[in-house]
């Protein structure tokens, strides 16, 4: 056998291992000469050719920049390299993706892979540009943070394939989103607008655009997080992981009124897969109470979206007990504080921040800040609320995609806060080893669904 043989053998099934399909099989996105098939679209920063490479430019006084495809896309398999030089500058990759007339005067919006150099290091994430921000922020799988290299080549994979949308950066898969809002539209490539003048003139390149339409094969699944917005749905790839609905989306099955053997027949509704506490104006007549579920829990990951009425308060409790107590009122349990932090006056009492949305109620207050970072509470929209209980007691809670609180209960500290809470005179206050689940009815109208839970180990 000739002796290069093995060597030539050995580079073929490298390049084979590095494409996932066969070369026929993709579609070039771009000719490498010029910018055919293309068209710019919102900001005036330029996007050119050099040397067989799109080019695109920050500048000064503008808003983002696009440049996108005149083709639209359904279900697509797309890879692509990107580099940034000059220094760092958000960018990313729009997908199914608009620009309609009537909305917002034509302005990109859709589903957007970010390109995040910052500390922050979310590449690869999920954004929904200009309509529900981020969809799948770099904290949901912080293990993919480090993938994105600055100043060098880094290659970017796209999955959508009916509403499953997955991403990878360098080989390493960073997101997994199950969402159906947009199932077709364009792709763009994005120059970011710049608010400091010295970062003009920043450059992101891109090479070797190519894109798969039919005959796709999904790519084997990551065990990553799953983030799933199609309401009361679990996706294969979550039962998978052991998740299950712990409401179903229509009936009362599995829930009871607090302290009753029954569920409420006033004060809630299900209506359009939705699990609505009502407004009762102060009148406990009309008020149906808290409801519970009828399984009790120990370790557990809960997850569920809320929305709440200007003026809202309600929240998730836990490990709940449901004897009366010295302080009466609502069944007993750590709270998952849900709260119009600026229009309900609960969220000034306590100690500072310990009432305020997402706070461990009256004990712990959120950490940090959501500022900024396109995950933002807004009161009559969609929130996610994450609740994760380790069997080793430490405690995690997140609000939409970014963790806020993280204790241990029964730690020193956890102790030290409950001497100075309402809870103080209420033995072993949150150290029960299971309890149910809360949904409490604070006398004001809000919404749940896609109420989810799992068992952990």
């Amino acid at each position: 056998m000739n002796a290069s043989f093995p060597r030539l053998l050995a580079g073929l099934l490298l390049l084979g291992s590095s494409l996932t399909l066969p070369a026929a099989d993709w579609q070039p996105l771009f000719n490498g000469r010029d910018l055919h098939g293309w068209k710019t679209l919102g900001g005036t920063a330029p996007f050119t050719v050099q040397d067989g490479i799109i080019v695109g430019t920050t500048v000064s006084g503008t808003t983002n920049s696009f440049l996108a495809t005149t083709e639209s896309y359904g279900d697509f398999i797309l890879e692509l390299e990107v580099k940034q030089e000059g220094g760092p500058s958000n960018s990313g990759v729009q997908f199914r993706s608009e620009s309609l007339a009537d909305y917002q005067n034509g302005r990109v919006h859709g589903y957007q892979l970010e390109i995040d150099p910052s500390e922050r290091a979310w590449t690869g994430g999920i954004y929904d540009e200009a309509r529900r921000g981020w969809l799948y922020p770099g904290t949901l799988n912080p293990a993919a943070r480090d993938a994105y290299r600055l100043g060098e080549w880094n290659r970017i994979r796209i999955e959508a394939i009916g509403p499953e949308i997955r991403t990878w950066v360098n080989g390493v898969s960073v997101t997994h989103v199950i969402d159906a809002l947009t199932p077709r539209g364009f792709l763009a490539l994005q120059v970011h607008s710049i608010n400091d003048p010295a970062e003009a003139g920043r450059r992101v390149l891109w090479r070797n655009l190519r894109i798969q339409t039919t005959g796709l094969v999904p790519s084997p699944a990551a065990g990553i997080p799953v983030r799933n917005l199609i309401p009361n749905n679990v996706s294969t790839a979550e039962k998978a992981a052991g998740w299950r609905l712990l409401w179903d989306g229509r009936t009362t099955a599995g829930w009871r009124g607090a302290r009753m053997d029954r569920f409420p027949k006033n004060g809630w509704k299900i209506a359009d897969g939705e699990l609505v506490v009502l407004e009762s104006g102060g009148g406990e007549s009309k008020k149906g109470g808290d409801i519970v579920t009828e399984q009790e829990f120990s370790a557990f990951e809960l997850q569920l979206d809320f929305k709440l009425t200007k003026g809202a308060n309600s929240g998730i409790k836990y490990f709940v007990r449901e004897e009366v107590t010295p302080i009466g009122g609502s069944a007993i349990g750590l709270e998952y504080q849900l709260l119009d932090d600026e229009n309900h006056p609960d969220a000034k009492l306590g100690l500072p921040g310990t009432r305020t949305l997402a706070s461990l109620y009256d004990l712990i207050a959120k950490q940090g800040t959501l500022k900024g970072l396109g995950v933002r509470p807004v009161i009559g929209e969609w929130q996610h609320a994450r609740l994760v209980v380790h069997p080793d007691n430490r405690v995690e809670h997140w609000l939409n995609g970014i963790k806020v609180v993280d204790y241990v209960r029964g730690s020193s500290d956890f102790l030290a806060h409950v001497a100075v809470s309402k809870y103080k005179d209420i033995a072993g206050f949150g150290l029960a080893p299971q309890g149910r689940l809360l949904l409490q009815d604070h006398g004001n109208e809000v919404h749940f669904r896609s109420i989810k839970i799992r068992s952990l180990p």
